[in-house]
């Protein structure tokens, strides 16, 4: 799953070289991109954030994985700090994306 995430935030940036993308023992996915791609990863109102996420639940439903991703930003101070989090219920499917799979 994580080259998966890799490959789509990848061919999102301008600064591929920047991208990184970290999967730990609990199924969480992290993204760090450059601070001048971190607008093509989130998208409006974090509608990309929540493709990369339904994309990843879509494949990961299938053997039964459930996966949770974390988009981190850096900050002034030389840090980061999470930029967009998934939130519980949004890994809710709506009805034409579960007919989209089954078919």
């Amino acid at each position: 799953m994580k080259e998966l995430v890799k490959y789509i935030v990848t061919c999102l940036v301008d600064e591929k070289d920047k991208v990184e993308v970290v999967e730990d023992e609990n199924k969480r996915i992290t993204i760090s991109v450059a601070q001048s791609d971190m607008g093509k990863v989130i998208g409006k109102q974090g509608k990309v954030a929540k493709a990369i996420r339904t994309a990843a639940r879509a494949i990961g439903q299938k053997p039964g994985e459930r996966y949770t991703i974390d988009i981190l930003e850096p900050d002034e101070k030389g840090g980061v700090k999470v930029a967009s989090q998934e939130k519980e219920g949004e890994a809710e499917y709506d009805t034409d994306l579960e007919a989209m799979l089954e078919e």
